[in-house]
């Protein structure tokens, strides 16, 4: 697997869970004017903890571990995901009202047959049964079948029945896992692609709606509770959106079921954007049932597009990464208290480091300080989103001074990345031109050079900085 195609599997799953944690505050609540302020805040009529996530990204989550293990959603499997449903069903702070139905129902056996049996007979005897609960949910289901396109759409509407057997909300289930696995794999977006997987007496309605959803904007769909209304919703936000932070604000402004409808365009966008255009902000917070976190949430996606299997190295399942023979840990020339280093450095912390900022790959127990990791790759034009990740990374280090922390930045020899950032952070919050900056900050590193790649989006940076207006 390319590091384009890890990137992007992480990007629709912790995209996902950022849209969903983003958009808990604001549910049930009207539309919002275009330059409203949204914040992963918590609160809401549920109370939850900021950046924590909801049933949309819970409910989720067992099919994760299903297909991080390298399972198909078959069989067995699906028994283990009702069991772990059914676990989370007697903890969670909220659950649809036609998945509890089903959920009831299917209690005693515990079963997906029982499971599937118990909302086909929902179904059956409601009239309006399409609810948006599988489509919430579906975007794991992309990741197992990225070599597989027929598997996918067999199992999407299996999973999508489970709890919502109407054809319409397994219709959805089906259209909005080919796009994030077309995503994934291409780095484009692509809704209709999936059209021809739709019977055909259904498949003109859908385009209608995508169709309407290219001309509208998110809260030009209210009725966003059922699967057709939240896909429009989420479509629109994607289509209508700069970047992938623009995204999933446009999706919560949209209002009504905001957690939902920000899941569901954060699956797709972030299989477009990748892991890499989420800000740190997010996934630093971000957290939910039964335990996890973004870096979990991460390693699970590669685990999955990868069938369970980790890299000849061990990653992204590694508890620790030999670093180089290159020891290197010094103090930032503009700030003492951040240092600079290399990933040997890890072994041998000073006490008064509190944080640290990985900018190459480590292991899961390599540090017991506060870490933030970002997808920042040591190669010409293999960064797509590389300004936003520079900013963020320097971003990232001022929250962190400005929390009282000792911030480490390293990569895994100090050479080019550490420097990069060591300067953007420079420049961003210390009023230090690009060329100075780093020219100090090289002088303090015995082996700093940094690509001329990353350079340039030094520069870059700072012309987007003169640029800003002032406050």
């Amino acid at each position: 697997m390319s590091a384009e195609i890890n990137d992007r599997a992480a990007g629709a799953i912790v995209g996902m869970a950022c849209g969903d944690a983003l958009g808990a505050p604001y549910e049930f609540k009207p539309a919002q004017a275009d330059d409203a302020a949204v914040e992963m805040k918590g609160g809401g009529n549920i109370g939850w903890e900021p950046g924590e996530w909801t049933d949309d990204t819970s409910m989720a989550i067992p099919l994760l571990e299903v297909v991080a293990r390298g399972d198909r959603l078959e069989g067995s499997a699906l028994d283990e995901v009702v069991t772990r449903w059914l676990e989370w069903s007697r903890v969670t702070k909220d659950i649809g009202i036609q998945t509890s139905t089903v959920f009831r129902t299917a209690r005693a056996a515990g079963t997906a047959d029982a499971m599937l049996t118990a909302s086909r007979d929902f179904t059956a005897t409601h009239e309006r049964s399409a609810g948006n609960g599988s489509l919430m949910r579906t975007t794991p289901v992309a990741l197992a079948y990225l070599d597989d396109e027929p598997g996918l759409i067999e199992a999407a509407r299996l999973v999508s029945d489970m709890t919502h057997a109407d054809p319409l909300a397994g219709d959805a289930c089906v259209l909005w896992c080919l796009a994030i696995r077309h995503a994934i794999l291409t780095g484009d977006l692509n809704l209709r692609a999936g059209l021809d997987a739709i019977d055909e007496s259904r498949r003109d309605g859908w385009a209608e709606r995508i169709d309407e959803a290219e001309e509208k904007q998110p809260r030009d769909f209210p009725s966003n509770g059922w699967a057709g209304g939240a896909l429009q919703g989420a479509w629109s936000a994607i289509v209508h959106g700069d970047d992938l932070v623009d995204i999933l604000e446009r999706a919560v402004r949209g209002g009504k079921d905001t957690d939902t409808v920000a899941a569901i365009a954060g699956g797709l966008a972030g299989a477009v954007y990748g892991a890499s255009a989420l800000p740190a902000r997010w996934r630093r917070i971000l957290h939910g049932w039964p335990g996890l976190d973004a870096d979990d949430l991460t390693r699970m996606a590669i685990l999955a597009v990868r069938h369970g299997s980790s890299d000849g190295d061990g990653w992204p399942e590694a508890d620790r990464f030999e670093p180089s023979r290159l020891h290197t840990l010094v103090k930032h020339p503009h700030d003492e208290g951040v240092w600079l280093g290399s990933l040997a450095a890890l072994d041998d912390l000073p006490a008064e480091i509190d944080a640290v900022v990985s900018l190459c790959r480590v292991g899961k127990q390599q540090t017991d300080r506060e870490q933030v990791e970002f997808w920042l790759i040591d190669k010409p034009y293999s960064n797509p989103n590389l300004e936003f990740i520079l900013r963020d990374a320097a971003d990232t280090v001022a929250a962190l001074r400005a929390e009282g922390k000792t911030v480490l930045v390293h990569c895994f020899e100090g050479r080019s990345r550490t420097p990069t950032v060591g300067a953007a952070y420079s420049l961003l919050h210390l009023g230090k031109p690009a060329d100075f900056a780093l020219r100090e900050v090289k002088a303090e590193l015995p082996y700093g050079e940094p690509g001329w790649y990353f350079v340039d989006a030094l520069n870059q940076l700072e012309t987007s900085k003169n640029e800003e207006p002032s406050e």
